[in-house]
């Protein structure tokens, strides 16, 4: 990647798959967002970037969170505490699905990706109460991102708990069998202050630096996160990042990714950089659709892939 302008032609270039895509309007608030928008930052792991698009707009990490809280839940817990009660296996369901649950014996999560997973996971954090659970993970994005101002966007949290019928159905189910404990309600509260952390495309793709790294920071050189733990979340990110469209995106891009229903895309290229996208109109998997398609022009172009 060479310049502004360069990365500026592919995002007008990927920007006309918008039109085929639609934006996540079952969550209300979500709905009023532009399908027309794309915008990228390429964060080198220097501490130089590249950005396009309108990248300093910001957006909702929905469902990008899931690898931030779990890289939290790991530090506090450990993995055997962890993997006790979430799995490590892909699933060609979808992200909300309650099926395996019933089906799987013993019933836990799959992996920490998919909903039931990162309700299982965000129940781990450690604290005392409601208020001490939610200040350490935002203390813990706001490091990573090296932004102090990073919070949570109240609109969006209110019209995701006023809707997660769903999600709570998938926690008492949880909690039946022992997976998750605690209130529900407090847990539902937490999680979608989670999902509704509010970022621009250049904070995300600054924490995707931070993960390209291993965990260093690249501006300070402090290690965030220990490498070990870099290296599940970056595993998840590869096997189930993408929903049930993950194989694919392995495929054609080959990189660890997650996204989220807001049109974020959240990518890491191993010791090069960390990219954050975001581009709402989404496709049927609810993956951002123009999103997609510049991930798959950019590492085609300066081959991206770890494969």
């Amino acid at each position: 990647m060479q310049s502004n302008k360069e990365l500026q032609l592919l995002v007008e270039k990927a920007k006309r798959f918008s039109k085929d895509g639609k934006v996540a309007d079952y969550i209300p608030a979500l709905g009023k967002e532009d399908g027309n928008d794309l915008a990228i930052t390429i964060y080198k792991t220097d501490n130089s970037y590249f950005h396009a698009g309108n990248f300093e707009k910001k957006f909702t990490l929905q469902s990008i969170s899931k690898v931030l809280s779990l890289a939290l839940v790991l530090m506090d817990r450990g993995e055997d505490y962890v993997f006790q009660k979430v799995g490590m296996e892909p699933t060609g369901d979808p992200f909300n699905s309650i099926a395996k649950l019933e089906t799987l014996k013993p019933s836990k999560p799959l992996n920490p990706m998919i909903n039931a997973g990162a309700l299982a996971v965000t129940n781990m954090i450690k604290g005392k109460d409601l208020t001490e659970k939610w200040e350490r993970l935002i203390q813990f994005v706001r490091a990573l991102a090296n932004d102090q101002q990073i919070t949570y966007n109240e609109e969006v949290a209110r019209s995701e708990f006023e809707t997660a019928h769903l999600n709570r159905a998938l926690c008492f189910f949880m909690k039946q069998n022992n997976i998750i404990e605690g209130d529900v309600e407090s847990l539902i509260d937490l999680y979608t202050k989670q999902c509704a952390i509010e970022m621009n495309c250049y904070d995300l793709a600054r924490i995707g630096a931070v993960f390209a790294l291993n965990g260093f920071d690249p501006d300070s050189g402090e290690r965030l996160i220990p490498e070990h733990i870099v290296r599940i979340c970056k595993t998840f990110m590869v096997t189930c990042g993408m929903y049930n469209a993950s194989g694919e995106f392995a495929i054609k891009v080959g990189v660890p990714a997650k996204s989220g229903v807001s049109g974020g895309i959240f990518a890491v290229v191993p010791n090069r950089y960390g990219i954050g996208i975001f581009g709402p109109a989404l496709d049927e998997k609810g993956n951002s659709i123009a999103g997609l398609k510049l991930l798959e022009m950019l590492a085609n172009e300066f081959e991206f892939s770890i494969f």
